[in-house]
């Protein structure tokens, strides 16, 4: 038996983009026959609806608050509801944080002004891990394609959100390539659209007791599956990188030969 699990939530309030409260979702999710979902609302260098100025107590606890209101509806409903974050660096990449914790951040506050490299170190070094998202999405508010094949534990290879399913086709041969683990997630912002078109997530062998458990089957590459539509991940020789692209080591330095390489080996067009 596996245990499917929506890994990339945003709520209303916490995350700017989204119109759905965290208990919103619940009834949804559940109706759909997900075993639970992580909420991952918009750090505080993305699209966060949270002030900076806030003193730091203040912003976390504001923070938390979808995820607690998620957390809260799922108790009643028996969904289980888990938590995380997406991070963003210079408008271009983002990053989900999966297996700290509302204490953790508080504890941190130094967290807000981490390069990438030191983002995966800490969070390592903190138990938990890190999965790009997205990472060949090609919007016209983002600047350039940013690969940090040094500084991620998986790559999410599907995502609902992404308009054009090339950008799927081309995040699920790169996360082949480099060997890490690929997930999949809706990327939700409205939880009408859990109705109105189907829910991506993963696919699990064992249940989620707690967030650790997710980084652990990412960690250890133990992820079952991918639930979304299969042609979006198939790479077809005609997908295409417009953008410029920076690949990065697990120093956060660019080392832009390897895209060169990669392209060579992958069939890629980078123009």
């Amino acid at each position: 038996m596996n245990y499917l699990y929506e890994t990339h939530l945003h709520t209303a309030g916490v995350s700017a983009c989204a119109v759905s409260g965290g208990a919103d979702y619940i009834k949804g999710y559940k109706e759909k026959g997900y075993s639970g979902i992580i909420v991952t609302d918009h750090f505080y260098n993305g699209n966060s609806a949270l002030p900076k100025n806030l003193p730091w107590k203040e912003w976390v606890n504001n923070f938390c608050r979808g995820y607690e209101e998620a957390k809260e509806e799922g108790e009643r409903r028996g969904l289980d509801v888990f938590f995380g974050w997406e991070e963003t660096f210079d408008g271009c990449d983002d990053y989900l944080i999966y297996g700290l914790d509302k204490a953790w951040l508080l504890e941190h506050p130094e967290c807000r002004y981490w390069t990438r490299g030191e983002q995966y170190r800490v969070v390592k070094a903190a138990g938990g891990c890190v999965v790009q998202a997205h990472p060949f999405r090609q919007h016209h508010w983002i600047r350039k394609v940013v690969l940090s094949a040094g500084c991620v534990d998986g790559i999410e290879a599907a995502n609902s959100g992404n308009d054009d399913p090339s950008y799927d086709a081309l995040a699920c041969r790169y996360a082949k390539k480099l060997g890490k683990p690929l997930t999949a997630g809706t990327d939700i912002h409205d939880a009408s659209e859990i109705y109105q078109k189907e829910p991506f997530g993963v696919y699990l062998k064992r249940k989620l007791n707690k967030i650790t458990d997710y980084v652990e089957m990412i960690c250890n590459n133990e992820v079952a599956g991918i639930k979304t539509d299969p042609s979006r991940c198939v790479f077809r020789g005609h997908e295409t990188v417009r953008l410029p692209v920076d690949i990065r080591d697990e120093n956060d330095r660019v080392t832009g030969k390897h895209w060169k390489e990669y392209c060579q080996a992958s069939g890629l067009t980078s123009d």
